[in-house]
């Protein structure tokens, strides 16, 4: 009997309480996920960074009761990575023109300048809001592909992990 396991995930998401370290290790865990996805450098590069600012806004002003958690969620097809950040608050984000002696206020005019989309939403059930964004991915020729696609399976015939 031929055995084989599933293709790497391509969908993972994380709950993380909503405090300032949180967005030290929500970069770490997208990083990571990143390089285990093969995700072109840059584009992890770009989603790690619009990832700390959409979780530093979740975090700095998502006014919400004492134990209310972050969710992060990222999703990858062949074509687009995208990244959300989920909190209780319904006040839903809008870009700020931030002073030239400004500590703060430029994180969404940085997705807005980074990210090939993005936007915010509320959330289906009626508390808070999801805001996300999204990266497009450079083409991959179709033998790079089959590469890709083949990290995490196992090869039938001698029952080990196949690499690239």
């Amino acid at each position: 009997m031929e055995r084989t396991t599933s293709p790497l995930p391509r969908e993972i998401e994380w709950r993380m309480p909503r405090d300032p370290r949180s967005v030290g290790r929500s970069r770490s865990l997208l990083a990571e996920q990143a390089r285990a996805w093969k995700v072109p450098d840059e584009v992890a590069d770009t989603a790690v960074l619009l990832l700390s600012e959409l979780m530093t806004n979740a975090v700095r002003h998502g006014r919400v009761p004492v134990g209310r958690e972050v969710g992060a969620r990222c999703v990858l097809d062949e074509r687009v990575l995208r990244v959300e950040v989920a909190d209780a608050s319904d006040a839903l984000p809008c870009p700020r023109e931030a002073g030239p002696d400004d500590e703060s206020g430029r994180g969404l005019a940085l997705v807005e300048l980074l990210a090939d989309a993005w936007g915010a939403d509320p959330r289906p059930y009626g508390v808070g809001k999801t805001v996300w964004f999204e990266l497009a991915l450079p083409r991959v020729s179709p033998t790079r592909q089959q590469s890709l696609d083949s990290v995490g399976r196992r090869d039938p015939r001698s029952g080990t992990d196949r690499h690239p």
